[in-house]
């Protein structure tokens, strides 16, 4: 709750220090009588700290104030958002599991080869291309060039698959480095040498000893970065008119629609904090030792 607290207050700060909102959301002829009128109507003529109380006394009644844009309830606006990018997300997060897995166990097992080090190279790369660069590209090639795909919108798999490549190219380098690393120093291990003794096979090893020790790290890699897309899919959504809740929040800030922003920071931190916890419960089931602690 603290960290959920804090992340609110940051973002409400800086909202409030980015410009009047009644200069973006009143037309230009209007009074200053008419901006006071705004401003009062709002609660924005009133100190911040006392803003911020009021704002945090609201929420806990599940009342996350009237977007200034659409005159709707803010959380509605994010709530009909959600979807998309939850369906952006997973999308993503299953492509980079289903590649990177494979990819970084049998970089491990084959420590040292050409494979070993052309994965390698792929996952600097993957780590240094830009998402929106990437999705750019995309658009340019696979859309306009050669028509193999739909260049933007949602509703469609055609539609969801550049955005999904592109959000996950990042995560899948990551990935990959991190489940060979992990695979390298459960390999390392005495108990996979008396594996090995007793004539089981490499992929066997890989299979039913090493991978399974290696998990934890990886889950935890996993969700972190499941809760990182969740935010951090802007650019994405930007590049590929997505519509999410990063392009809503990213048009709200232009607007300067506080109660919009604020509701989809706050949707997006409780989620955060939400996989975390399920991390948390997971390790207990998947480490026995955990439990005993």
């Amino acid at each position: 709750m603290a960290a959920l607290v804090g992340v609110v207050a940051v973002v409400f700060v800086l909202l409030h220090l980015s410009g009047d909102p009644t200069y973006i959301l009143l037309p230009l002829e209007a009074t200053e009588e008419q901006r006071a009128a705004f401003r009062h109507h709002y609660g924005l003529d009133r100190p911040l700290a006392v803003q911020f109380a009021v704002y945090l006394e609201r929420c806990l009644r599940g009342d996350f104030g009237q977007s200034f844009s659409f005159q709707v309830p803010a959380l509605s606006v994010v709530l009909q958002r959600l979807p998309a990018t939850l369906e952006l997300t997973l999308a993503a997060l299953l492509l980079a599991v289903a590649l990177a897995v494979p990819a970084g166990v049998l970089a491990a097992t084959r420590r040292g080869t050409r494979y070993d080090r052309g994965l390698m190279g792929l996952v600097l790369v993957g780590q240094s291309v830009p998402t929106f660069w990437l999705g750019m590209m995309m658009i340019l090639i696979v859309a306009v060039r050669f028509h193999l795909l739909p260049v933007s919108g949602r509703g469609t798999v055609a539609q969801l698959v550049m955005p999904a490549v592109a959000l996950s190219l990042w995560l899948v380098a990551l990935l990959a480095r991190v489940t060979r690393s992990e695979m390298l120093e459960v390999l390392a291990q005495d108990y996979v040498r008396t594996a090995r003794a007793k004539g089981i096979s490499e992929p066997g090893i890989a299979r039913r000893h090493a991978l399974r020790n290696a998990l934890l790290p990886m889950i935890t890699v996993v969700g972190l970065q499941f809760g990182g897309l969740l935010g951090g899919a802007v650019m994405t959504e930007t590049v590929f008119a997505w519509p999410g809740v990063g392009t809503m929040i990213l048009d709200a800030i232009l607007k300067k629609d506080y109660p919009v922003v604020l509701a989809g920071v706050m949707v997006v931190a409780l989620g955060f904090i939400v996989i975390n916890l399920m991390l948390d419960l997971l390790y207990s089931a998947l480490d026995p030792r955990i439990r005993r602690a």
